[in-house]
């Protein structure tokens, strides 16, 4: 005996969910901030502020 519509019904829930978790990730993704190299002072010039 197969599955039969209700069996794709539930894969079709299964997957359609999925599309939205991952649609979800990506906006959350999205909103992160990563500091780069040149964001952000270096060392060297932290220490020659406080020399000061």
């Amino acid at each position: 005996m197969s599955p039969g519509l209700l069996g794709f019904v539930v894969v079709a829930l299964i997957a359609f969910a999925l599309y939205l978790l991952i649609k979800s990730m990506n906006k959350q993704m999205s909103k992160i901030k990563v500091p780069r190299e040149g964001d952000t002072p270096s060392e060297d010039a932290k220490n020659d502020e406080k020399a000061r």
